[in-house]
């Protein structure tokens, strides 16, 4: 019999999109995937460099659990410039990829029977780690058009055995930017009820409104021994599949990552962290400027074409590389009985007829979304959206026809 905790976890709804995705291209169908979370492009060549320097180097052993040291001494001079606040060596750690960055944070601080609020539409981990710790999520729903969470909803949600909040400015999926108001709104909720906070900024380097990101810590200084900020290296240097991120915290959350990385992965993957150290030596920043140009082009050419759109609205993608649709007056408008009666099955159309993989809002705890990435080569962008948009304004009618 498996173990209880197995039970409570359903798969990645992002992954099971991408498999799909890769299924129907594998059955000859010719598919436009704007389901993944990555920005198709080819890594800077200074890491390309700097791996194969540390391999042809013979790098191949252990490391300190939480990371290189010097690597570590990078990222925090890195952070400390990015978020204004001074960051040390012993802050940071390195993971393998985000993921075990947020799930270090959960184990390092939640306790069975803790409750930890998270904003919803979400990204699926977030819930499913705070389960693998023995919590209990509570959701605050964020609305649209600007999923910005409602400060009164949340201080409305905490409860004795409230530990945490998590956010996620940039947002996946809803690209919504918290505005300095709402962070420090939401840093002064966390002192008044000694919550710690989890903050995924995994997309920080992806934002369009004409202002950068700004972190929490930045917003809200007084928050910082009860913030893990959760970070990597996947979005914006176009690795996802080398599985390097870290996180910045007090040296009380930094020693317990160390305690259970030494059980875990031992440390994360040594060539990796040669060649994002020998990236942050070297690089002047101008892959991140040409990617960022880069998005920037094709969401306001995505918007343009989603403007098309009749019963739904463009959405806003202020922030992250994807475009969240709210569905729910294209669902509701449709006839009675027709079989086409959610956004699950609305990606399913669009996979099956219209060639585009795409992630329904269901897997974010939102049964009104659709989420469509703009990291995809742009001119497949264009062929996809367009097909996204025919598609959607085509299915009332024909549904009604049929």
């Amino acid at each position: 019999m498996l173990a209880q905790r197995i039970s409570l976890l359903s798969g990645s709804g992002t992954a099971a999109a991408r498999e799909a995705a890769k299924e129907a291209a594998a059955a000859g169908h010719q598919i436009i995937d704007l389901a993944a979370g990555e920005v198709i492009i080819e890594p800077p060549l200074s890491v390309r460099e700097g791996a194969i320097a540390a391999i042809t180097a013979g790098t191949n052993r252990y490391t300190e659990s939480v990371g290189l040291p010097t690597l570590r001494t990078a990222i925090a001079k890195k952070l400390s410039a990015q978020t204004g606040i001074d960051w040390n060596t012993d802050n940071i750690v390195i993971t393998a990829g985000a993921k075990q960055g947020l799930l270090d944070a959960a184990l390092a601080v939640l306790d069975p029977g803790d409750e930890v609020i998270i904003i919803r539409p979400c990204w699926p981990t977030f819930p499913s780690q705070v389960v693998l710790a023995g919590a209990k999520p509570v959701f605050v729903d964020a609305c649209p058009p600007r999923y910005i969470p409602d400060i009164s909803a949340i201080r409305g949600v905490v409860a004795p055995r409230t530990k945490a909040i998590i956010i996620n400015s940039p947002n996946n999926p809803t690209g919504a930017v918290y505005d300095r108001t709402t962070l420090q709104a939401i840093g002064d909720l966390a002192i008044n009820y000694q919550l710690w906070i989890i903050s995924d900024e995994c997309y920080s380097s992806f934002v369009f409104t004409g202002a950068r990101h700004e972190s929490i810590v930045s917003a809200h200084p007084g928050v910082r021994s009860r913030t893990i900020l959760v970070n990597a290296f996947s979005k914006e240097l176009a690795i996802t599949g080398w599985r390097l991120g870290y996180f910045a915290a007090s040296g009380k959350i930094t020693s317990a990552a160390r305690k259970l990385q030494t059980h875990t992965t031992s440390n994360a993957n040594v060539i990796a962290q040669h060649a994002i150290l020998h990236h942050l030596q070297v690089s002047d920043g101008t892959f991140e400027r040409e990617m960022h140009q880069r998005l920037a082009d094709a969401r306001s050419m995505g918007l343009r074409i989603l403007a098309g759109l009749e019963d739904a609205s463009p959405p806003n993608a202020d922030g992250s590389f994807f475009f969240y649709l709210d569905l729910s007056g294209l669902v509701s408008a449709l006839p009675a009985g027709v079989p086409v009666r959610s956004t699950d099955d609305i990606a399913r159309l669009l996979l099956k007829e219209a060639g585009v993989a795409s992630v329904a809002g269901g897997t974010f705890g939102d049964v009104n979304g659709l989420r469509l990435s703009f990291g995809a080569p742009p001119d497949l962008l264009v062929s996809g959206l367009e097909r996204v948009v025919e598609t959607l304004n085509g299915l009332r009618t024909r549904q009604a026809v049929a």
